[in-house]
């Protein structure tokens, strides 16, 4: 099989030769400078660790012990129906796009309503899947951005957000998916940040969100006949409030949801609908509850807490409001909880440092775990992959910053080892011990070590936590980073000479912030669809995002405002970056437009040092495609190889 793989290998590269020797060839649709070419030989050497695959639970059937999954089996992820625990994928979508979201009609299953983008545009259309004969009926209009969707009970309607009014609001329509004419604007709202997140039992009401921030949500209660709508959780007070998750209470008088309100972490609340009243279940746990779910009888809140970053996950008797013995899982993440309508069986997604994520179920009744997919790892043994160690660093001003550091194999590799910086994106997001895929590549076969640090604006921490980067807090992040690289110092087993920093989104931003700043202590950065200039970024990201993201950064509009913005950029300090940079891009990028890595580019080649571009025109915020993941990956390899250990 290994001849056959590298015969098939190849045929699909170029022909030219570079130092006597095959390459692979870039696609048309990439836009490669200054990336030497790629030998075949580097491709298949890291071949296996371009073969990890993972699988989510997307939808359990509502009548039979079935789920819809995705998971990729070709160039991008698709939804795959598995009939049993360890049962085979059969895939129901084929599209050169990712397909996402899939769920499910209630009480017959006999379709499910999905959804899929262009290029990743995020610009998503929703359709629906015919189970009996294939067939797949655009439900949206096929322009505007549609997110959401959310299936009544009776199976009857969905209801879902969409910006086709004017392409920066964000509405609610609802739609009978057997009917697509039955498309109709429930509720015209403003801001871009609504979601519906529940039907009442009767189907007469919603639960609607309103983000405005990380730091700030409010929940609604809506007529889903007329959209007329009142406000359930108070705002405008003194306290901003984040609200998420509401579920209706079995008998509708009640809902559930978790907020942060009155307290540093989000608690799992239940809020009497003519009362307000708040009664918060879960003051015993000092962390922040990720999400949770009601099981259909109402008698069961299966709940996720993140505690340093792990995922932990509880289940709680509603009458009594008390803990009941829940499994004991792997230390890891847990997401996507969902109850099947046995009231039995929850299903879950689960990853840690040597599982790739998968789908599982766990009886209730009995206690039983089964996993429901058993996703490829290329060939390799997982078991001996890097376990994540919790590291804690005093930052500049006397904060206390964390982080998970991997190390290589012990044994394999001497002397103090090369670092990896991975900052994560958001800001509002998190780095947790996770499995990672194709960086185990670094840590195994090429003996750096990888940290992924928490700065300030992280979640999992508090809002007062999450908040200290916002607006002209700013550069006090870019800061956390320098005391990462004091810390990094004061460790005899990593090599603060051969540093090098990434990061994707905002943690591309971060990336340029420090190559700027601290462009002496650093060998490269590495900085993936990453902002370059707030000001300009703000001034062109999409319409529907815009208002969501002044309240993070700051409104450009306001000239002091834009005045600090313009004196921090990484663009404006692009001098100071004299290391090799390898800059990556996506061309139909709505979050981040392309114009932010272009900028940059331009700017740093005047310096003379090494500058890698790669831009894929038919991708978005990340590349999606595995064939625009493996270059990128190879690049990455020969960049790290180039320019960090030597």
């Amino acid at each position: 099989m290994r001849v056959i793989a590298v015969a098939l290998l190849l045929v699909s590269t170029a022909l030219a030769q570079s130092g006597g020797g095959p390459v692979v060839a870039p696609g048309d649709n990439l836009v490669v400078e200054g990336v030497p070419p790629v030998p075949a030989s580097l491709a298949e050497e890291v071949r296996r660790y371009t073969e990890f695959r993972t699988a989510s639970l997307a939808s359990w059937h509502p009548a039979r012990r079935e789920m819809l999954i995705g998971t990729r089996f070709g160039d991008t992820p698709q939804i795959h129906l598995v009939k049993m625990p360890n049962g085979a994928r059969t895939q129901l979508t084929f599209f050169p796009d990712r397909v996402s979201g899939a769920a499910f009609r209630p009480k017959t299953g006999d379709q499910f309503v999905f959804s899929k983008d262009v290029g990743g545009n995020e610009f998503f259309q929703l359709y629906r899947y015919d189970m009996a004969t294939g067939d797949v009926t655009l439900l949206t209009d096929g322009k505007s951005r549609n997110t959401d969707p959310l299936w009544s009970h009776d199976g009857a309607r969905i209801v879902y957000g969409s910006t086709r009014r004017n392409g920066k609001d964000v509405d609610l329509y609802t739609v009978n998916p057997s009917d697509p004419k039955s498309d109709r604007p429930l509720m015209q709202l403003e801001g871009g940040g609504w979601i519906a997140l529940d039907w009442s039992p009767d189907d007469r009401q919603l639960l609607v969100l309103e983000n405005i921030s990380a730091n700030e949500a409010y929940i609604w209660l809506a007529d889903s006949a007329t959209g007329e709508k009142k406000l359930v959780t108070p705002k405008g007070g003194a306290e901003k409030v984040d609200y998420s998750g509401a579920k209706f209470a079995k008998d509708g008088r009640g809902i559930y949801a978790t907020t942060d309100k009155g307290s540093e972490f989000h608690r799992l609340a239940y809020i009497d609908l003519a009362t307000g009243r708040h009664d918060y279940l879960t003051d015993h746990i000092k962390w922040d509850v990720d999400e949770f779910d009601l099981s259909p009888d109402g008698r069961t809140l299966a709940f996720v807490t993140n505690e340093d970053g792990i995922g932990r996950l509880h289940l709680m008797d509603t009458r009594t409001r008390k803990e009941k013995t829940g499994p004991n899982l792997p230390v890891g993440i847990i997401s996507g909880l969902q109850w099947h309508q046995n009231g039995r069986d929850l299903g879950f997604n689960m990853t840690t440092a040597r599982s790739t994520a998968d789908a599982y179920s766990l009886d209730t009744r009995t206690g039983l775990v089964e996993r429901w997919t058993q996703s490829e790892t290329g060939g390799l043994n997982t078991d001996n992959f890097s376990e994540a160690q919790l590291v804690r660093w005093p930052s500049f001003d006397g904060k206390t910053i964390s982080g998970f550091l991997y190390t290589p194999p012990a044994g394999k590799f001497t002397g103090p080892r090369p670092v990896i910086i991975n900052i994560h994106g958001g800001p509002e997001g998190q780095s947790r011990p996770t499995f990672l895929g194709r960086s185990n590549y670094f840590l195994n076969e090429l003996g750096a070590a990888i940290i992924y640090p928490n700065v300030r604006g992280s979640t999992g921490y508090g809002k007062t936590f999450l908040s200290l980067d916002n607006g002209m807090k700013r550069e006090d992040s870019y800061k956390d980073i320098g005391s990462l690289l004091d810390w990094i110092k004061t460790q005899p087993n990593l090599d603060a000479s051969r540093v090098m920093v990434t990061g994707g989104s905002y943690g591309g931003h971060m990336t340029y912030a420090v190559a700027t700043l601290y462009n002496d202590r650093l060998r490269a950065t590495l900085p993936v669809v990453g902002i370059s200039n707030l000001v300009s970024f703000l001034e062109r990201t999409e319409a529907y995002r815009r208002d969501l993201r002044r309240v993070e950064y700051g409104d450009e509009r306001d000239p002091a405002m834009r005045a600090f913005m313009e004196r921090t950029a990484p663009l404006n300090h692009a001098q100071n970056i004299t290391r090799p940079i390898f800059i990556v891009a996506g061309g139909n990028d709505p979050r981040v437009p392309l114009n932010e890595a272009e900028q940059m580019a331009r700017t740093v080649r005047k310096n003379g040092s090494p500058v890698w571009y790669l831009m894929a025109k038919d991708e978005g915020h990340g590349f999606a495609k595995k064939k625009n993941q493996d270059f990128q990956f190879y690049a990455t390899v020969m960049f790290v190889r180039e320019y960090l250990l030597k």
